[in-house]
């Protein structure tokens, strides 16, 4: 997996461990998954962009033409 034997995975998992603590660590593995998920969720939905043109003041563009 990602060119990492099991000692290597072993050792990132001791560092995280000590980083976080055992009794953090499902909560910061959830908030990991919810993250990647709403990642995910991000890349199938089509992006919400509003192509409406903003509306102009009448005054704005008289004092633009004089």
């Amino acid at each position: 997996m990602f060119g990492m034997g099991i000692g290597e995975l072993l050792v990132v998992l001791v560092i995280v461990v000590v980083m976080f603590g055992a009794g953090r660590l499902p909560e910061v593995m959830g908030s990991l998954g919810k993250g990647v998920q709403a990642f995910k969720k991000g890349l199938r939905e089509p992006p919400e962009i509003d192509v409406t043109p903003e509306k102009s003041e009448p005054d704005a563009k008289a004092k633009r033409e004089a």
